[in-house]
């Protein structure tokens, strides 16, 4: 688990009152992380072109120009006057070590983005944006410095972004990195050694990127059991019978010990023969999972109790859902369809899709600073997961999820770690570490993958495989 910050100037600030370091040393060993990936990743003598910007950020690729510098065949590009005091500097230095400096893009095995870092905060100029797209039509390995230009402070992209094959971000992980919206933009992503380790540069945060080793599988150590040891999870199966049982299939492969689909008496013919049913709830109930082609909620009484529950879909369009949001062992698992009608029912906000999706840590915070005790996942190309003022970030979603019966193993699987008795937020982060890391996994074809498919990957998850992605 990694933290992640909203902006780190704040904690470079630190780095000058506290640990005496200076702002060129800083830059040095910024410089010098791009330098390191550069020699491991590619063969001396390969071409390299740097577009520095007016800022700091150019001032970073002017320093690593320096440092390439008769083991490469380095290009330097300054399209702008620079207007950074260290930019001059460090351009100073280049200049006396014999820098090629260039009027224009040339080709480039390898190409480094230095004109904007993650402070930009405003719209570009005409003459940036054609520069980001000519940069773009560039062939070549292209590395971000700090952040993809064109990617503002709060992780949006309102004109163009440069798309980056890496970014080396500086110091630390940021909020703006792990938008959707940017997802397609940033690559992998690694983080800068700025002269000392992270522990000591990074400050408290509230939010935190997931690994994969931060996952918690369900576990049977003990010999001497029974299936009531493991929980009792009751899955409502609603008008849309299929997406309640692919939530029991989901959560009989992870680990439950009984499972009950709550159903009308007519529609037991398609339940397969591992999942009991019901018309109500079991005494011996552990957990519920509820919403998933539900349609109208029939029975009240489902919810009319202190049983943990995962709610998903349908519950999200029904104000029923406003008598749960003061409770502590709630999981909500609203996609940003859902999520919008969510805020309208709770009288937060009146947003569109597109503004949800620009702003999601935003209405994320505001959603749980007024329900501190529910746990929301926010489902995506990265999963946001809260409570209260923690974030947690799950940035292993893939469009192979993109298909229906995808939220319905997740609600599966969580409603599978609640019955066992995982706390709410731990039920959320950890099923859907395992819902996204099977997708992964999964080898047939980005477009093929069905809730079958990940289930069965479901059941081979262990320490070994996860370690693949």
């Amino acid at each position: 688990m990694q933290k992640v910050f909203n902006e780190v100037n704040s904690l470079d600030k630190r780095c000058y009152e506290e640990f005496a370091l200076t702002e060129d040393i800083l830059m040095e060993n910024a410089s010098s992380s791009m330098l390191k990936f550069i020699e491991d990743k590619f063969q001396h003598n390969s071409k390299v072109l740097i577009v520095s910007g007016i800022g700091n950020n150019g001032a970073d690729g002017i320093a690593l120009s320096r440092m390439l510098h008769n083991t490469y065949d380095v290009s330097l590009y300054i399209p702008f006057a620079l207007k950074s005091q260290m930019g001059k500097l460090q351009l100073q230095r280049a200049k006396l070590i014999g820098i090629n400096i260039v009027e224009s893009t040339n080709s480039c095995d390898i190409l480094v983005d230095c004109l904007f870092g993650s402070g930009l905060n405003r719209l570009m100029d005409i003459e940036s944006v054609s520069l980001i797209k000519e940069l773009n039509q560039i062939d070549g390995y292209k590395l971000a410095c700090d952040i993809p230009s064109g990617i503002n402070y709060d992780g949006q992209i309102n004109q163009i972004a440069f798309i980056a094959d890496t970014t080396i971000t500086m110091g630390a992980l940021k909020k703006s990195l792990f938008t959707d919206e940017v997802k397609d933009f940033v690559g992998d992503i690694k983080v800068a050694n700025l002269g000392i380790q992270r522990e000591i540069y990074e400050s408290n945060t509230n939010c935190y990127l997931l690994d994969v080793e931060d996952i918690n599988l369900p576990t049977r150590t003990k010999l001497s059991t029974h299936k009531g040891n493991f929980g009792h999870l009751a899955v409502v199966v609603g008008q849309k019978q299929g997406a309640g049982l692919i939530s029991c299939e989901s959560a009989f492969n992870f680990g439950v010990g009984l499972i009950t689909a709550i159903i009308e008496s007519e529609q037991n013919k398609n339940i397969s023969s591992n999942i009991m049913s019901s018309i109500t709830l079991p005494s011996n109930t552990t957990a519920i999972a509820i919403g998933m082609g539900l349609g109208l909620l029939k029975d009240k009484m489902l919810l009319d109790n202190d049983i943990p529950k995962v709610i998903d879909a349908d519950m999200f369009y029904l104000e029923d859902i406003l008598n749960l949001l003061d409770n502590d062992n709630i999981v909500l698992t609203p996609h940003p369809k859902e999520f919008i009608n969510l805020l309208k029912l709770t009288n937060i906000a009146d947003i569109s899709i597109e503004v949800l999706q620009k702003n999601r840590f935003k209405y994320l915070e505001m959603f749980c600073s007024k329900y501190p005790k529910v746990v929301l996942l926010l489902k995506g190309a990265n999963v946001l997961i809260a409570q209260n003022e923690k974030i947690y970030i799950n940035r292993f979603g893939t469009s192979r999820l993109s298909f229906g019966g995808s939220g319905d193993v997740l609600s599966g699987l969580i409603g599978s770690l609640l019955a066992q008795g995982y706390s709410p937020i731990s039920s959320a982060i950890n099923g859907s570490l395992a819902h996204t890391i099977a997708s992964n996994l999964y080898k047939g074809a980005d477009y093929s993958l069905t809730p079958t498919n990940l289930i069965e990957e479901l059941k081979h998850l262990n320490k070994t495989t996860i370690k693949k992605i």
